[in-house]
């Protein structure tokens, strides 16, 4: 039996070593078992084979039966559970309205608070937000949307993470270089809070998806650091009439705006009109940037995705708070629509 027992250590580790899968090796180790199981039975009394291998055929069924026994317990038991606990991971449906102990438990601080509630908290879990980039400013909103209960979060970006992001882009990590942003949120976002819905789109926003994509959900926070991006998403939101939160960073400034022409506000291109000239207005990485400036500034995008989305206070609609970090200094700004924006003028009663 010894010399059985050995062998079967040996098959098992060889495989390990082999980089066998795991059902291989036991298939082998149970081919193994069939044939002293055999050679116990077939062979006469006294050959040395049926000598070394134990002498007996009754003890190697009896294992063999026991280890079947312990299988089959295994498998129906891994079945009870599936059946107790249905797959939520494949689920990127509207999660169900109702709220869990641990969720009761874990939104307790919206659900005191007056301006949120029960119903507030019921409002975000329903909610469908599109957070477009995964960068600086939609690092943090994307971690506080999660964390707050918003039932559905959509992603879209095409980059990946780069070592020079991780001064302030602070939902990936050091482990994350290399992969996708947008897969490396959703690990963070689901890591936070797993009874929220992460949807990642691992590509530019364009023309020809914008409509559609939109289409799907009910509010946009656009994070962006190019004019092309925020153009588009701003023309997108209004002929759907989606209200667009949209924040921008600088050194040490940021402000934020919530763009919603079907409530009377104006459109992001009633104030910015046009691109402005090359230079003028630079990138984080031609300029620099503060690194806890975008966790305060996409913190205030998602409050007023909170805002909009619950009705609660009163969002930035037709004003934009500008931040200045060096001075320790907030002021905000009244926006007007223009009457002849190519955008949103149409929508002017």
């Amino acid at each position: 039996m010894l010399l059985v027992g050995i062998l079967a250590a040996g098959l098992w580790g060889i495989g390990y070593l082999a980089g066998v899968s795991r059902t291989a090796r036991m298939t082998s180790v149970a081919v193994l078992l069939l044939g002293v199981i055999t050679a116990q039975l077939v062979l006469p009394d006294g050959h040395p084979l049926r000598q070394a291998t134990g002498g007996s055929a009754a003890m190697w069924l009896i294992l063999a039966g026991t280890v079947l026994l312990v299988l089959v317990y295994g498998r129906v038991l891994k079945a009870l559970r599936n059946r107790a606990a249905p797959v939520s991971a494949q689920e990127p449906t509207m999660p169900s309205d109702q709220f869990t102990e641990t969720e009761l438990e874990r939104y307790a601080r919206h659900i005191v608070l007056r301006e949120l509630g029960g119903p507030g908290q019921k409002k975000m879990k329903q909610a469908r937000v599109l957070v477009i980039g995964a960068g600086g400013l939609g690092a943090p909103a994307l971690q506080y949307l999660a964390a707050a209960g918003v039932g559905t979060i959509g992603v879209i970006d095409d980059d990946e993470v780069e070592n020079a992001n991780l001064q302030r882009q602070v939902i990936h990590r050091d482990a994350d270089i290399g992969m996708p942003k947008v897969f490396s949120a959703q690990q963070a976002m689901q890591a936070q809070n797993p009874n929220v819905v992460v949807l990642p789109y691992h590509r530019r926003l364009t023309e020809e998806i914008a409509a559609d994509l939109f289409a799907d959900f009910d509010l946009v926070l656009d994070g962006t650091d190019n004019f092309d991006t925020r153009y588009l998403a701003n023309r997108t939101a209004v002929a759907l009439g989606k209200p667009l939160i949209s924040g921008a960073l600088s050194q040490w400034e940021g402000q934020l705006s919530v763009f919603d022409p079907a409530k009377g506000a104006p459109c992001y291109q009633c104030i910015f009109p046009e691109a402005p000239a090359p230079g003028l207005a630079p990138s984080c990485a031609e300029a620099g940037v503060i690194g806890p400036l975008p966790g305060v500034v996409g913190s205030m995008m998602a409050v007023e995705a909170i805002k909009v989305i619950t009705g609660a206070g009163q969002a930035l609609q037709g004003e934009m708070l500008i931040y200045d970090a060096l001075y320790g200094e907030s002021r905000k700004i009244t926006l007007s629509r223009r009457t002849d924006c190519p955008i949103c003028a149409s929508s002017q009663h």
